[in-house]
C-alpha cells in the first residue's frame, strides 16, 4: 500500500511553488514526513527555474502540530545519513535552509516542536495572530531534536530562547514576532494574500542574486551543522524514556493528538499537568 502524500505541490508559476503540508487532524510530523520532505528538498534542488516556495496549510488551527508521539523513532534513528552525512532528520532542516530559492512559511495555526523546528528552518515566517509557535518537549522530558536551539538563540537571543526553550510554553504571534521567532504577524484574513503577493515579487527576480544573497546572509546566521547533530543525539537518548510513559499517557487521556483536546493550548496545559503531578 503506497504511504499518502503529504506534501502537495502547487506549481503556481515556473519559479513559484506553493506547497500544502497535509498528515491527519492537526498535521503530525513522522518518518513519512522526513522521507518525503528529503525527497521534495531534492526536487527543489534539483529545479533550475524555482525561486520561492511558500509552506502552508489547510488544516483549521494547525500548521504543523508536532512529532507523532506514535511514531516509530527507531526508524528515524536508522535511517541512512542524508547528503550533509547527518541523519535525515536534521539533514532535511540543514538543506531546507540551504535551498538556493526562497523559502516562506505561512503560519495560521498552531506550530509547536518538530513544526516549530521546519518553520525556523525556512527563511521567513509570516503569522497570522491565530499562530501559535513553541517547544513543549522539556515538558515530556525531552530535549529538542531538530535544531531550535542552535536557530533561536540567533534570532531571538540567548536569554529569550532559554525562556522558549525552558519554559515549553505556548507562544501567542504576537509575542513570537517581538522575538524575532517570526517576522511579523499579519492578520489572518489577509495572511494568504500577503504571503502571495510577497512570492510573487521574489518570483519575478534573478535566481542568481537571490541565492548569492542567501549565502552571504548564511555566512553570518547559519548554525554549524555539528550544532544540528548534537541535538538530535539529546533527543534520541532523552524522548521515550520510562519516567516519562506515564506523562504521556496522561496527555492522550487530555485529548492528545486531537484537535479539540489538550492541543489546543499543549504548552500551557503541560505546565500546569507537571506541577499537579508534582
Amino acid at each position: 500500500m503506497s504511504t499518502a502524500e503529504q506534501f502537495h505541490v502547487d506549481r503556481v508559476s515556473p519559479t513559484y511553488w506553493r506547497v500544502t503540508f497535509d498528515n491527519g487532524p492537526v498535521n503530525l510530523l513522522d518518518p513519512d514526513t522526513v522521507d518525503q520532505l528529503g525527497a521534495l528538498i531534492d526536487r527543489v534542488e534539483q529545479d533550475p527555474d524555482l525561486t520561492v516556495v511558500v509552506f502552508r496549510s489547510d488544516k483549521p488551527g494547525y500548521f504543523m502540530a508536532h512529532w507523532d508521539f506514535l511514531a516509530d523513532n527507531a526508524r528515524v534513528a536508522g535511517m541512512a545519513p542524508g547528503p550533509t552525512g547527518l541523519n535525515p532528520y536534521v539533514d532535511n532542516f540543514i538543506r531546507l535552509s540551504r535551498l538556493p530559492v526562497a523559502t516562506i512559511s505561512e503560519i495560521r495555526g498552531r506550530t509547536r516542536g518538530a513544526g516549530s523546528e521546519f518553520v525556523l528552518a525556512t527563511d521567513i515566517r509570516f503569522a497570522s495572530e491565530k499562530a501559535v509557535l513553541g517547544q513543549f518537549e522539556i515538558g515530556v522530558g525531552a530535549v529538542p531534536g531538530g535544531g531550535p536551539m542552535a536557530r533561536l538563540g540567533r534570532l531571538a537571543g540567548r536569554g529569550r530562547a532559554l525562556e522558549i526553550l525552558l519554559g515549553g510554553d505556548d507562544i501567542p504571534a504576537a509575542l513570537a514576532a517581538e522575538y524575532g521567532y517570526v517576522n511579523r504577524v499579519v492578520p489572518d484574513a489577509e495572511i494568504a494574500d500577503v504571503t502571495d503577493a510577497f512570492a510573487r515579487r521574489i518570483a519575478a527576480f534573478d535566481k542568481e542574486a537571490l541565492t548569492g544573497i542567501k549565502e552571504l546572509v548564511d555566512v553570518a546566521t547559519m548554525p554549524a551543522d555539528d550544532e544540528f547533530a548534537a541535538g538530535l543525539r539529546a533527543f534520541f537518548a532523552t524522548a521515550g524514556r520510562p519516567e516519562n510513559a506515564g506523562f504521556a499517557k496522561l496527555l492522550f487521556q487530555h485529548g492528545l493528538q486531537q484537535p479539540d483536546g489538550v492541543e489546543t493550548d499543549l504548552g500551557t496545559t503541560i505546565g500546569t499537568l507537571r506541577q499537579q503531578a508534582d
